[in-house]
């Protein structure tokens, strides 16, 4: 049974007086690579760490699907700057799975289809630590693979990367979406939202100002603050 839809109603974050999070109400189903935009501060990262599990919300419930358990093993999480354990790069894959007793044959077998796939297959035996940043976050997407979630959630995942090394995080993800797996990330990128996005969530101040398909609203926002944050225009 799948984990998905995942339901956010009337979900806050609040420090101190300050909402970060204010009255977010959402339903997240399989299917289209969706995309959150905002200017900074708008609370992208903080919704995303909330519908992982990371935070638990101020106010407000986060639900899986109705009668589904043990959600956290079927979704995952990369961060803008993942951490490397200190082994190496095929063990750092094989970690998360020896974590879930995964049996040594199979993990065997994940392992090198998840370096296959990340085109990380000539650094199996290689330091994590040692490797670039593209490398590494594309090992971090190995790591993540091996472990087959249902949903990924991607928090700016190409930050401070190169072209080059953007553009092969960017073939991960869509092979994420190609298996099967539903996306959800971040990105202060307009240009990589406009190549990733099927649906785009543009948050305001701790709130959905606009939910919609990813053509309809690179071309026509329907709200002014879009359509000032697709201009360059500053918000605050």
């Amino acid at each position: 049974m799948s984990i998905l839809p995942l339901s956010l109603d009337e979900v806050s974050f609040r420090a101190g007086d300050r909402a970060l999070l204010d009255g977010i109400s959402l339903t997240i189903e399989s299917g289209p690579k969706t995309v959150i935009l905002g200017a900074n501060g708008a609370g992208k990262s903080l919704l995303l760490r909330i519908c992982h599990g990371l935070l638990g919300p101020s106010g407000g419930k986060v639900r899986w699907a109705e009668g589904t358990t043990r959600q956290y093993e079927r979704q995952a999480m990369v961060f803008q700057k993942p951490v490397m354990l200190r082994r190496s790069v095929a063990a750092n894959v094989a970690y998360g799975l020896r974590l879930r007793k995964i049996e040594a044959g199979e993990r065997a077998r994940r392992v090198a289809d998840a370096l296959r796939r990340t085109g990380l297959t000539d650094f199996a035996d290689q330091p994590a630590r040692l490797l670039s940043g593209g490398e590494q976050q594309r090992l971090a997407l190995a790591r993540t693979w091996a472990l087959e979630p249902e949903i990924l959630f991607l928090d700016e995942p190409t930050a401070n990367l190169d072209p080059g090394a953007t553009r092969a995080v960017e073939e991960i993800v869509s092979g994420f979406h190609d298996s099967g797996a539903k996306i959800v990330m971040t990105t202060h990128d307009i240009g990589q939202a406009r190549r990733l996005a099927d649906e785009v969530i543009f948050l305001h101040r701790g709130r959905v100002a606009e939910r919609a398909g990813a053509d309809r609203f690179f071309a026509q926002p329907s709200t002014e603050e879009a359509a000032a944050y697709l201009r360059g225009d500053l918000l605050w």
